[in-house]
């Protein structure tokens, strides 16, 4: 157990957005950082943040690492004598080395109720299949996919008009509430770790381009949750036009009182919105990357 006669020291892991925001909390908290590792850029991250700014103005030792497990960082990282490591925001493995580093582990973070949705993508899966409830959780990391004791778990409503940016936005407002709270419980030791019930759980995989794309088929409803779940900061949902892929921002569920009609056909386009039949009724495209319009009549 750690003194609370000091601070406790903190080893910060991050490269998103969600990464910045949690570090500002915890400079805000007057934390003590001994070490980041982050990234200058990423080819997985939609939200990539670097770091290494924030860290020059608060004068935190910082390091863009490729490798997080890496001998050199290991040690690195070893060398600062930090009690914890937070990792909030990495799109690689840790594994056990650094795992077992620090007297109190690694506390990771996942945007979902643990121990359900565990994997891949959980803001945008949790849109896409239209789920009502969210939540942040901050959990000890163990060597599977967020599978490790709960720390930290706070819920919250997922409104028909979220979409990724206001989803985000949400879970960043509910893990700032969280860490302050968290934080004292490690420091004075009155924390708890809640071990997870995986006979109930359940793992997402990883979505491909295939899962973002529009097929009218679909019910209206499905085609709002796809686009909604995929937008900015995302890559969008998609549709293929002329044999280029057409990326789609926003929809709107719109009744359409005949049956008869073809799902895809493009019933009306007008001040650049775009208004297409759907399986149970139809959708109007609001915001899209459309060079050349179609024309009603047309299909998608």
């Amino acid at each position: 157990m750690i003194s609370n006669s000091r601070k406790l020291k903190i080893f910060f892991i991050g490269t998103v957005s969600f990464s910045q925001k949690a570090l500002e909390k915890l400079i805000f908290l007057r934390a003590e950082i001994v070490g980041v590792a982050t990234k200058s850029r990423s080819a997985f991250n939609a939200d990539h943040k670097d770091l290494a700014p924030l860290c020059e103005i608060n004068n935190i030792p910082w390091k863009y690492v490729k490798d997080i497990n890496a001998t050199h960082i290991l040690s690195w990282i070893k060398s600062l004598e930090p009690d914890v490591i937070f990792c909030f925001g990495w799109s690689s493995l840790i594994k056990k080395e650094l795992l077992e580093l620090t007297p109190l582990g690694v506390v990771g973070f996942h945007p979902a109720a643990l121990p359900f949705n565990r994997g891949r993508h959980p803001l945008i899966w949790s849109l896409v299949l239209g789920l009502e409830k969210g939540a942040s959780t901050f959990f000890f990391m163990e060597e599977g996919a967020d599978d490790g004791d709960i720390l930290s778990q706070k819920l919250f409503k997922i409104k028909y008009n979220d979409d990724a940016a206001s989803l985000y936005s949400k879970i960043e407002k509910n893990a700032m509430d969280q860490i302050p709270l968290f934080l004292k419980q490690l420091e004075d030791g009155s924390y708890s770790r809640i071990p997870q019930d995986h006979t109930k759980g359940n793992v997402w995989r990883k979505r491909g381009l295939k899962d973002g794309e529009i097929d009218f088929r679909m019910t209206t409803n499905a085609i709002y949750n796809l686009v909604r779940g995929l937008t900015r900061p995302y890559v969008g949902a998609h549709v293929i036009y002329k044999g280029k892929e057409i990326k789609i921002w926003a929809v709107k569920e719109e009744q359409f009182p005949l049956s008869n009609i073809e799902p895809g056909k493009v019933l009306e386009v007008k001040d650049f919105k775009i208004l297409v039949k759907a399986w149970d009724g139809a959708v109007q495209i609001l915001d899209h990357n459309f060079v050349e319009l179609p024309k009603e009549g047309e299909y998608l």
